[in-house]
């Protein structure tokens, strides 16, 4: 529950308290397979990367992604559209959450190597969902959809992959291993909303990335997955 709680203390001081109630509750219901897959990819590199080393960055992928999922949300369902202009506050109030959750996530990661990669994050979603708008099949338009997942699963094995003590080549490289961003695609196919870590994490998935814990030792998935 790291991830989750480091998400939790990142919107602490966010006012009015209504707004940051709707925070934690999306926070409270959202599932933390990027977290935990964000201290996988870091154990799967460097031993000496616990859970609590991680939780940061693991949170803000979680910021993140809650953030454009919101978005993703609002943007399709139009809900002051269908609203009495004089019933516009909750959607209004979604919006606003939307943009803190996501300021936040890069607040948390702008001095990580994962930092290029948010911002490619956000810049390639407001470009699919642009594109959306204009998709000639609901195929196409569920394609550019599932490009966050895809898109944010990446920027967990990266931030989590550059998060141990040693030495790293950094994301820019381009060496982040092969096996992590296989898996992050393969994730990224999963249906939405997304289930609970332990659910859509392998159950060997620790095993399968060769992670460690810091005494060299092999340590299992469901520890990294509810540690979550």
């Amino acid at each position: 529950m790291r991830t989750r709680q480091a998400a939790h203390d990142a919107v602490a001081d966010i006012e009015p308290t209504t707004l940051r109630k709707l925070l934690d509750d999306r926070l409270d219901d959202a599932s933390m397979a990027p977290g935990a897959l964000t201290l996988s990819s870091a154990r799967s590199i460097d031993g000496s990367a616990t859970a609590d080393s991680v939780a940061e960055r693991g949170a803000g992928v979680q910021l993140i992604y809650e953030g454009l999922r919101l978005t993703r949300t609002l943007a399709q369902e139009q809900p002051w559209a269908t609203r009495d202009p004089r019933d516009h506050t909750e959607p209004n109030l979604e919006i606003l959450a939307a943009d803190v959750l996501v300021s936040r996530g890069f607040y948390l990661l702008a001095r990580t190597e994962a930092a290029d990669k948010a911002v490619e994050t956000v810049r390639a979603f407001g470009r699919d969902q642009t594109l959306r708008r204009s998709a000639e099949s609901a195929d196409a338009a569920a394609s550019l959809d599932r490009s966050l997942e895809r898109n944010v699963f990446e920027l967990a094995v990266i931030a989590g992959a550059t998060a141990g003590d040693s030495p790293w080549p950094t994301a820019e490289a381009g060496l982040v291993p092969t096996r992590l961003l296989d898996l992050a695609n393969e994730l990224g196919a999963a249906d939405t909303p997304l289930p609970p870590a332990a659910e859509l994490l392998p159950s060997d998935l620790d095993t399968m990335l060769g992670s460690r814990s810091s005494d060299g030792t092999d340590d299992h998935v469901q520890q990294s997955a509810t540690d979550h």
